[in-house]
């Protein structure tokens, strides 16, 4: 994808979330208002640089009353850990050479039902109108975000989220950083299953 084939995705963001019915859920059926937008990971920076243009700016201009919440999730997952108090122990555990046991472990403090947990008390409490998520690619593989969107999907209800992705949504899997065949999540490759996730739209086609 050419820098101006996703300058042009990026400028439809606006008028989509400024569009009839956003907001509210409306237009989408029975559906959970759930969006990814996904771009080429070697965009990254572009991507970054324009959500921040697009919540520090341009929706505080267009959408000034509405109560836009921006979740990085890199700052989110260290917010989490300093609140349980797991900051030495997380420290700890990262410096084991074993990236195996390392992941393992770094789990259990820090496993997709208790960020869950974590994301439904001081995010959500905010009772805002619209969700932005950012940051996946810095926290794979502790948070896999197929797996926290599925645990998100009761506590939302129609309050709009958009997930910025940095792979590829066929609206029935995830392919972070557009791979498909391999990760290294043990010592041996093990083959790579698919984050099947089906209840998102993409935001922009």
């Amino acid at each position: 994808m050419t820098n101006d084939l996703l300058n042009q995705r990026l400028n439809k963001i606006l008028p989509k979330i400024m569009s009839s019915g956003f907001l509210n859920g409306k237009g989408i059926g029975n559906e959970i208002p759930f969006y990814i937008f996904d771009y080429p990971p070697e965009h990254e920076l572009q991507v970054r640089s324009y959500i921040n243009t697009l919540t520090q700016i341009e929706l505080k201009q267009k959408l000034p009353d509405c109560n836009v919440v921006v979740v990085n999730l890199l700052k989110f997952l260290l917010d989490y850990i300093e609140y349980r108090g797991y900051t030495e122990k997380f420290l700890r555990i990262a410096s084991l050479p074993d990236n195996a046991k390392t992941l393992k472990s770094i789990k259990s403090i820090a496993g997709t039902g208790k960020l869950a947990g974590y994301f439904i008390e001081t995010i959500m409490s905010r009772r805002p109108e619209l969700i932005l998520i950012s940051g996946v690619g810095s926290v794979y593989p502790v948070i896999r975000v197929h797996e926290l969107l599925n645990n998100l999907h009761r506590y939302t209800g129609l309050t709009p989220l958009i997930l910025f992705y940095p792979g590829v949504y066929d609206k029935t899997a995830l392919r972070l950083f557009g791979q498909t065949d391999w990760v290294l999540d043990s010592p041996t490759k093990e083959r790579n299953y698919l984050n099947k996730y089906y209840r998102a739209f993409r935001l922009i086609d």
